[in-house]
């Protein structure tokens, strides 16, 4: 059996996709890219190749891929050269032989007129190239991260309150570790060509109703308040730079707005179990107690 590719590979979504095909293949057909392999020393502990490269680095892509069967492309951060660096690895993956290409834009709402800054045009032309490649393709839309909850309320929502700029819609939001559960089924699995999946988390909740789950977690009243853009860049701002506040400011406002509150059972049916619950997530994660 040829082997799998994740990328990213020493990044939150590509270790931990690594992780769950641990549990379904053997290491020795694993590899995982990276930039740097001393900050994924506890994959190459495990078992798993690592193989040193860097989308803008063509040459070291072209020898990465090679006797890789399926590839993860995991998607590189926003404000960095996102076109360039999907094409090429998109374009080093069918010089290369792969026979399969996993990636994971953010997920668009049907006829939505919603443009993300850094997203929503780099997302489009992935996969606009990867149906061209010719390889065969599965889009794993992603959600909003319940993990990104932590930045987008502050440190300490739990005990100064849930206050956004954001409407009284629903997101359904899904954890790293679920979605990355899923790619690993997609990418060890079969019938998953030329297909998309639209990952959403269960229940979708709106912004009042983390107030909610966190009052009642905490055992007291946590207060939710609507206010205004500035003030919310007020509060998400110190210490970061202007362009990341606005990038935040866009996520809860959309996500306030209903951008993602439709439901699938993908995630569900792709990982053979119900995905973490916002409220089991902040159970684990963001108490005080």
């Amino acid at each position: 059996m040829g082997k799998i590719l994740v990328t990213g590979a020493s990044g939150d979504i590509g270790r931990k996709t690594l992780l769950h095909l641990l549990k379904l293949r053997p290491a020795n057909e694993l590899i995982g890219l990276v930039r740097d392999p001393a900050k994924a020393e506890d994959l190459t502990a495990k078992g798993i190749e690592l193989r040193q490269g860097d989308y803008l680095d063509t040459v070291s892509l072209a020898e990465a891929f090679k006797g890789v069967d399926k590839l993860m492309l995991t998607a590189t951060h926003a404000f960095t050269e996102r076109n360039k660096a999907h094409g090429n690895v998109i374009d080093e993956a069918e010089k290369a032989g792969v026979k399969h290409i996993v990636f994971m834009p953010i997920y668009r709402k049907k006829n939505s007129t919603v443009t993300m800054k850094e997203i929503t045009a780099e997302d489009i032309f992935t996969e606009e190239k990867l149906k061209a490649s010719g390889i065969n393709y599965t889009l794993a839309y992603h959600p909003p991260f319940l993990e990104a909850l932590f930045f987008y309320l502050g440190p300490k929502a739990q005990e100064t309150g849930v206050h956004v700029p954001a409407g009284d819609h629903k997101f359904a939001a899904a954890t790293r570790d679920d979605l990355a559960a899923a790619h690993a089924a997609i990418l060890t699995g079969e019938g998953h060509e030329n297909k998309s999946y639209v990952l959403t988390g269960a229940p979708a909740i709106s912004f009042s109703d983390v107030a909610d789950i966190l009052s009642k977690l905490e055992g007291k009243k946590v207060p939710y308040s609507k206010i205004t853009p500035e003030e919310y860049l007020q509060l998400v701002g110190k210490g970061v730079p202007d362009f990341i506040a606005q990038f935040v400011l866009e996520w809860v406002v959309n996500m306030g707005a209903g951008e993602w509150e439709e439901q699938t059972k993908d995630l569900e049916t792709l990982i053979g179990r119900k995905a973490t619950t916002p409220t089991e997530f902040f159970r684990h994660n963001y108490l005080t107690k």
